[in-house]
């Protein structure tokens, strides 16, 4: 992203820090000590090409905060990250594992580079020297990454063997989003589309009853997407329209979601679906008649122009950042529930945990295991969340996003003050 760009995901990221603060009902003491990160490393790291030329690229590792434990996020290569980025993901880690009840703080890495111009060849030397110059940063007890945008599992096996080669130690817990012969999981693939429709089927159940029955739509097909309408599908909800960049389909006798994704790979788009009653704009899917909303493409598509017409009682953020904060408010003082994206996909960094926590205990754990932890561990948030929100504030007034960061930085503090840091 631009300059401009980073600098207002960073604003954003204190803005909610500062309004969580205020809530809880603390002084400004406390929002200083958890605006700035603990340490924040940059890098320049040297790569010979494959035309023998050397390029130097630029990366970043934000450390924001380990109180609850050492630092966990992603790593991700793009050629307009900045350190403003890194930094301001780094902190929305920290709230998104306090939130979950992981032992972890919160980390962000970032390479400004495009992947997609370097040969396998030279991206391996990238991804290896970019741990060769924080090694000693990072570590199963200090701080684990794990992929984020353009980076993968090979990535994460070059990452975990060239930090085996600078420190001697077979650490597979190092990295989390490994390929499953080195200690990863297949669950990783399913895990923030079923941890989606999880959190979507515990609120349904406190808003209805349950998920049976109940119609969704879902914006974006990519992997989030597929797997929320799957597994909701298989919850008993009846999905009667999802998109992809390309456009959407709805049927309002409700769509195959797996047939739907062999068309998507056969075509490149879900709109040459042929059982559908007819296409549809994404602008248009958003505003469907349909219980459930699960927006999964990119962000703020809910903005305070559209969210007069949104018909769904319940919206569940699969994607970053989908809704904006006024756009947040009026639907809240129209009774609209929405799931924030802190607390909807986090099943990536809870299935994180538990291929860390394998890898510690020498593999013991079976994919059924881990699905069935990833699940309770959702559910479970789920609750906490939804409780504290009816519990601590008024509803309509606030959105469960106040509730939800309230929470998250209620934990930090504590943990913080029983350190003696505050």
């Amino acid at each position: 992203m631009s300059t401009f760009e980073s600098r207002r995901l960073l604003d954003e990221a204190e803005r909610i820090l500062k309004r969580a603060v205020e809530l809880l009902g603390y002084g400004d003491d406390v929002y200083e000590a958890l605006r700035t990160p603990e340490r924040v490393i940059q890098v320049k790291i040297p790569v010979r090409m494959d035309d023998g030329t050397v390029r130097y690229f630029i990366g970043w590792r934000s450390q924001h905060n380990s109180a609850l434990g050492p630092y966990k996020g992603g790593i991700r290569y793009h050629p307009a990250v900045t350190m403003e980025e890194v930094i301001a993901l780094s902190m929305m880690m920290t709230w998104k594992n306090a939130l979950a009840g992981l032992p972890y703080g919160g980390g962000k890495g970032g390479v400004r580079v495009d992947p997609h111009k370097l040969s396998p060849r030279e991206l391996e030397q990238l991804s290896r020297g970019y741990i060769r110059a924080i090694a000693k940063y990072i570590g199963p007890d200090l701080d684990i990454p794990a992929p984020d945008v353009y980076t993968n599992p090979q990535i994460m096996a070059w990452m975990m063997d060239e930090y085996y080669r600078v420190t001697g130690m077979h650490h597979y817990g190092v990295i989390t989003g490994k390929p499953v012969e080195l200690g990863g999981l297949q669950t990783r693939e399913i895990a923030t589309g079923f941890g989606v429709a999880v959190v979507a089927r515990e609120i349904a159940k406190r808003m209805w009853g349950g998920i049976e029955g109940r119609t969704v739509a879902v914006q974006g097909y990519g992997n989030a997407g597929y797997y929320a309408a799957k597994f909701l599908h298989e919850m008993g909800a009846v999905v009667v329209a999802v998109s992809d960049s390309k456009g959407g389909i709805y049927s309002s006798k409700g769509l195959n979601p797996d047939e739907v994704k062999r068309v998507k790979a056969r075509t490149g788009s879900v709109i040459h679906y042929e059982g559908a009653e007819r296409r549809i704009t994404n602008e248009e899917l958003l505003e469907l008649d349909v219980d459930v909303l699960v927006p999964a493409a990119i962000e703020n598509v809910i903005t305070e122009h559209n969210a007069p017409r949104i018909k769904a009682k319940l919206i569940v953020e699969a994607a970053n950042g989908p809704t904006t904060a006024e756009a947040d408010r009026m639907l809240a003082e129209r009774g609209v529930v929405v799931v924030p994206d802190i607390l909807a996909n986090a099943g990536g960094v809870v299935t994180s945990h538990i291929e860390w926590v394998n890898n510690r205990m020498g593999g013991w754990i079976t994919e059924e295991e881990a699905r069935r932890r990833l699940e309770e561990t959702m559910a479970r948030n789920a609750a906490k969340v939804w409780d504290f929100w009816h519990k601590e504030f008024d509803t309509q007034k606030h959105p469960m996003r106040d509730a939800a960061y309230a929470l998250a930085v209620k934990r930090v503090v504590d943990a913080m003050k029983l350190r003696g840091l505050l």
